[in-house]
């Protein structure tokens, strides 16, 4: 092997230990997302992910340490999951273990292409070890990108949720969304790698070049601080003085939520939880209800609404999910408002469907079932929707898992003022999965500069800003309400008007400085050859 080939011999791990040590990175990585937020492991972890990339003897061995990294990265990140399976255990327990291990297996591919993307470019471009972080960011941004959108997509914890615990590091989604704040994050934790990377193996030196290199990505993090703060330093919060929301978080237990015999319980305990005596923020002028809270389908001419009118305040409406059945019976995940009169003023149908949950891909050649009531898939509605009630501002309804698709929460041809999200977080218990997901909606709210509402049957129900801070929260399986006045939108962000492409548009540019030496002798040899 020559030195061109071996660019690792500086990383003198050999064999089974590079697995180990990849695997072993990813699972590190994994603690610093929600709820733990072990930031200082993402150094070694995603440094080290970068030198392995770097080193790896062709692109084969890299997307094998790749793979192992993601499997630690998505095995940690994703156990809760497994609770889901626990709800119907007798029938479903022994699978737990497959389905986790198996999403895991299929998430990690991703990564798996993204590091031997990264193998590749450095090879075949002339950036050598300096352009080594950006080229890992934005090929691991682009694999972000890609897990979003290819098999109906599942952009869950992408890297910039490990910053749910900073409003001012969570900022910079305004300007280049959640994606190119992956990025950011991923140059900046990348970092160190530079100083480890090396054309020249055998030297053992580090030039110049490489520690200012290493110096300037590495300030990236306060930069990204910086901005936060000064974005949220002339952000004051204003609320509507004529809009008071409810959120109901019965925390009702998954396994008990479609028993027969506890059904009307369930709706009469959230009917007395609607009319307790109002609180500190006034007056309840309207109440959420989350996903599916009402464990009863709703079908053509159904009276369950009228018998829900007593929950409803006086001139206000209710907010509850049930599922639907229509005329053709088609069964739908749906959203319904109604008034105090219990009239249907609206209804919203979720049409990002959650595989095996709500419907069984491929089921025609898969003998499988969904694990969730019913035997039937669902269908999906038509997409995000802008619903405008009297008394109440234009909002976007979001069903559970909705809310973490990126540019896809909002209907941009017609823009609301609030976001409505409500779920049913029940199936992943006191696990990480509901801290994530909190993240995510937090995300949205200041990528769109829109409040977001949260409503969970077990939490964790929130009010967000739309500078994605908390304003109000009900702890995750706590039973009550909360009251709180519905924030008022601020102007189109950055990230939204440019279509949330930003983050994607980054990650290309980056990809291609591997190239930059070789672009740059081109056009001065035409330049040269035109002048001549």
């Amino acid at each position: 092997m020559t030195p061109e080939q071996d660019q690792g011999s500086r990383l003198l791990i050999p064999g089974w230990r590079r697995y180990a040590l990849a695997l072993s990175l990813g699972i590190l990585s994994a603690l610093a997302l929600p709820p733990l937020y072990a930031l200082p492991l993402l150094w070694p972890g995603l440094a080290g992910l970068a030198l392995l990339n770097f080193t790896a003897r062709d692109m084969r061995y890299a997307a094998v340490e790749g793979w192992l990294f993601g499997l630690g990265w998505f095995g940690v990140g994703l156990y809760w999951i497994g609770y889901a399976f626990l709800v119907d255990a007798e029938q479903f327990a022994a699978l737990m273990p497959v389905a986790v291990i198996g999403i895991s297996v299929c998430m990690a591919l991703y990564i798996a292409m993204a590091s031997a993307a990264v193998n590749i470019l450095m090879r075949r471009g002339a950036g050598g070890p300096m352009v080594l972080v950006p080229v890992f960011a934005g090929c691991w941004t682009l694999g972000e990108w890609l897990r979003g959108i290819l098999l109906t997509g599942f952009p869950w914890n992408p890297l910039a949720t490990v910053w749910g615990l900073s409003p001012e590091m969570m900022q910079p989604a305004a300007y280049i969304g959640a994606l190119g704040l992956s990025f950011l994050t991923a140059c900046a934790f990348a970092a160190p790698a530079v100083l480890f990377a090396s054309s020249q193996p055998t030297s053992g030196q580090i030039s110049a070049q490489q520690k200012m290199m290493a110096l300037a990505v590495s300030l990236l993090l306060p930069l990204m601080w910086g901005i936060g703060a000064y974005r949220l330093s002339d952000a004051g919060l204003l609320t509507r003085d004529d809009v008071v929301l409810r959120l109901v978080q019965p925390a009702i237990d998954q396994k008990l939520k479609w028993r027969r015999d506890l059904r009307q319980q369930h709706v009469l305990r959230q009917m007395a939880m609607s009319k307790r005596t109002a609180g500190p923020a006034g007056a309840p002028t309207d109440v959420i209800w989350a996903e599916t809270n009402v464990p009863v389908l709703i079908e053509p001419g159904s009276e369950v609404p009228a018998s829900l009118a007593a929950a409803v305040p006086k001139g206000g409406h209710l907010f509850f999910g049930a599922p639907r059945r229509n005329a053709a019976g088609q069964f739908f995940n749906s959203l319904f408002v109604i008034d105090d009169d219990g009239d249907i003023v609206a209804s919203f149908d979720k049409f990002h469907l959650v595989p095996f949950g709500e419907y069984v891909p491929l089921r025609d050649w898969l003998p499988l079932e969904k694990f969730v009531e019913g035997r039937g898939d669902f269908t999906p509605g038509p997409g995000p929707q802008t619903i405008k009630v009297d008394g109440l501002p234009a909002f976007s309804p979001v069903i559970c898992y909705e809310i973490i698709f990126s540019g896809n929460v909002v209907d941009p041809s017609n823009r609301p003022e609030w976001i409505l999200n409500i779920t049913n977080d029940a199936w992943f218990g006191p696990s990480s999965g509901p801290y994530q997901h909190l993240v995510q909606a937090q995300f949205r709210a200041i990528e769109e500069g829109l409040p977001v509402v949260r409503a969970a049957n077990t939490g964790i129900s929130a009010v967000i800003d739309p500078f994605g801070r908390v304003r109000n929260q009900l702890a995750l399986e706590k039973q009550g309400v909360v009251d709180a006045p519905l924030p008022e939108a601020i102007g189109q962000t950055v990230s939204s008007k440019l279509a949330h492409w930003g983050g994607f548009l980054l990650a290309v540019f980056a990809v291609l400085s591997s190239y930059i030496k070789k672009i740059s002798a081109r056009i001065h040899k035409l330049s040269s050859f035109t002048c001549a």
